[in-house]
């Protein structure tokens, strides 16, 4: 497992998806796979930049690794010793209104969800801890 640890601030979002690109190199991605990992990255570092310290600043530790059961799966683990915030403890998101009509919020949850194949969060030794994994 390779590990990153760096200040939540939206200027790192880049090096977080380097590092996670960095670590997925020797692996064949289909482009819309690397595409979608890149944004469920962006999508996530950047809520914790944005809101778990706010209005303060603080770390995030990102692990990165590949595993294989029947075939690759990486997996991306977000830490945060920031307030306490599930994700998936909200209310999906309606698709089916128009975006004038949808609450403000719940987009990016949804579409980290559609694009991995597992997400999952827990709360414990006072972190947040956020994973993804996807089949690659």
């Amino acid at each position: 497992m390779k590990e990153l640890r760096l200040e939540a601030s939206l200027e790192n979002v880049v090096k977080v998806q380097e590092f996670v690109n960095s670590v997925l190199r020797d692996y064949e991605l289909s482009a819309k796979t690397e595409y979608e990992i890149n944004i469920v990255v962006e999508e996530i570092f950047a809520n914790i930049a944005q809101y778990a310290y706010a209005p303060g600043r603080g770390e995030v530790i990102v692990e990165c690794e590949v595993e294989f059961e029947k075939t690759p799966i990486v997996s991306i683990c977000f830490m945060d010793w920031g307030k306490v915030f599930n994700p998936l403890g909200k209310k999906g998101v309606d698709v089916t209104l128009s975006a004038e009509e949808r609450q403000i919020g719940g987009l990016g949850i949804f579409m980290v969800k559609k694009m991995m194949d597992e997400v999952s969060y827990r709360y414990e030794e006072h972190k947040n801890i956020f994973t993804v994994r996807k089949n690659i």
